[in-house]
């Protein structure tokens, strides 16, 4: 079902702009590669739109929106442009080969705006919106118009640009909170008002792009799909700008729990968002907070005596909706060391892991390890450990032996055995504290330009005894790749993320000179 044909009242369009409007957000930056595996999995998923990225802002944004529209089988996938030629032009030509491609241009109209950012009047916007528009539907048949501002705009002057926008061809018409101001009812008197007052408003859909900023973009999206809102703008795990934005797993599982309260359908698998929510994290390297609804490590867990009494005489004393339909086990087996071998590959399965036998063999060793540290080994335990097994496959390099000496009186010292091509090597190393201490040793050992762009610990599950998971992306010769490490001990976590990095890097340089490769075999 194309999204123009969509405007079905009952028909929600989800339009995901996590790869735009979330990697804004500071830190949040994706690879090349990052950004192509999430457009995929947003594209299997069911997402309606995937806003790709903003073409002009630089080479690196315009390849990853033009290679996402060339491989995108069921999305539509959107380009954003400000109100100026260029940009439209660009964002036409990025996604030019997209079989639903879109252009999403936008300008501001609130007071506040023009006087500051635009500096212009409200007659000269107008003239800008109609220009703009018209170019971009010159160039593709699905152009969506956004004023920017909208919920500090004159209900007066933004029917106006609505106007004006439908009449130059705009066939999505958005209305964005685009500082997190408005409250619900304000939100949803906006659109009932612009829908009423603009005479050809039916020739469009209407679109609701919320930001977080008191906590309100949920329920501001919500009540602007009741007011006649037919598409919603939103990222995995909210993130964007400031405090992000509506986020996509609460939109869709707010419509798909309450249907008494919003008769409203959409596409999305709901049984993929904790993946999404995973995938998406391990991208931008931005932890998910514990208490996050929907994909949160703690939105399906009951410690309360009085909760698990309810829960062990009837699920729904206390969930109302299942784990399942998230993509998230039921079961919650406590595993520890006296846990076998069929018992771990049973917990496995239940967290979507198929392994080899050796694969496998390698990962159960490593758990009882780890259950020989902790008390409990939790799901998030397992989850870490298996993703960096996986992430193992094929390494050129290991961690093998690692110490380390720190304290008030410094230097601090790190000594490191690596197996590197089946041969280990050790070195001691100084630094400016143990974690650079260690990355020197892992310098001396495996010589390399790498620069460090991003070093973050944080802990995977709670108590002193919790695994640690740590990040590093290194960047090297224009390349960039992010790795995780995870170990109770931060310093071995911290060496097995560079190293795994190191690796990821060393994999790139193969594929880059496929002579070197064939060489090599």
């Amino acid at each position: 079902m194309s999204v123009q044909a969509a405007s079905n009242k009952s028909r929600v369009i989800i339009f995901d702009t996590t790869l735009r409007d979330g990697e804004q957000c500071p830190g949040a930056t994706m690879t090349f590669e990052e950004k192509i595996e999430v457009a995929d999995l947003l594209d299997s998923m069911g997402v309606d739109v995937i806003e790709a990225g903003f073409p002009i802002a630089s080479e690196g944004d315009f390849e990853a929106v033009a290679a996402i529209a060339s491989r995108i089988q069921r999305a539509t996938v959107a380009g954003l442009a400000r109100a100026i030629n260029a940009d439209i032009d660009r964002a036409g030509e990025a996604v030019r080969r997209a079989k639903r491609g879109r252009i999403h241009t936008f300008v501001s109209t609130s007071p506040i705006h023009l006087a500051h950012q635009m500096r212009k009047s409200e007659a000269q916007v107008l003239d800008i919106i109609s220009a703009t528009v018209a170019r971009a539907r010159n160039l593709v048949e699905d152009v969506e118009w956004s004023a920017m501002d909208a919920t500090r705009t004159p209900i007066d002057y933004l029917c106006q640009c609505v106007d004006a926008a439908i009449k130059a061809g705009a066939t999505t018409i958005n209305l964005p909170d685009t500082v997190g101001y408005a409250t619900p009812d304000e939100y949803r008197a906006m659109f009932r008002a612009v829908r009423e007052r603009v005479v050809n408003s039916d020739k469009a859909i209407f679109s609701v792009h919320c930001h977080n900023d008191l906590g309100m973009a949920v329920a501001n999206t919500l009540a602007g799909v009741d007011g006649g809102a037919r598409q919603i703008e939103c990222t995995i795990n909210g993130i964007g700008e400031r405090a992000g934005n509506a986020a996509l797993e609460e939109v869709v599982m707010a419509i798909k729990t309450r249907g008494d309260a919003y008769a409203y359908e959409c596409n999305v698998d709901s049984t993929m968002l904790v993946r999404a929510s995973k995938q998406v994290s391990a991208a931008t390297s931005f932890p998910v907070q514990y208490n996050k609804a929907i994909v949160g490590r703690n939105a399906f867990a009951h410690e309360s005596g009085i909760h698990q009494d309810g829960m062990l005489k009837n699920t729904t004393t206390y969930e109302i909706m299942t784990p399942e339909s998230v993509g998230v086990s039921k079961t919650s087996l406590v595993m520890g060391k006296h846990s076998g071998r069929n018992a771990f590959r049973d917990k496995l399965k239940t967290l979507g892991y198929e392994l080899g036998d050796n694969a496998l063999q390698e990962a159960f060793k490593r758990f009882k390890d780890l259950a020989d540290r902790k008390k409990i080994v939790y799901d998030e335990d397992i989850e870490a450990l298996v993703d960096e097994e996986i992430g193992r496959v094929g390494e050129r390099v290991r961690v093998d032996a690692l110490t380390v000496i720190s304290g008030t009186m410094g230097p601090q010292t790190a000594t490191l055995t690596l197996n590197v091509d089946g041969q280990s090597t050790t070195k001691q190393a100084t630094g400016n504290g143990p974690v650079d201490a260690i990355f020197n040793a892992i310098h001396a050992l495996v010589p390399h330009t790498a620069s460090l762009e991003l070093y973050q610990v944080h802990a995977v599950t709670a108590g002193t005894d919790a695994q640690a998971e740590v990040s590093v992306r290194l960047s090297e010769d224009g390349r960039s790749v992010t790795a995780r490490g995870a170990d109770p001990d931060t310093m071995v976590a911290s060496a097995r993320a560079y190293v795994a990095a190191l690796n990821k890097l060393m994999a790139k340089r193969l594929k880059s000179k496929p002579e070197a490769a064939g060489a090599a075999g």
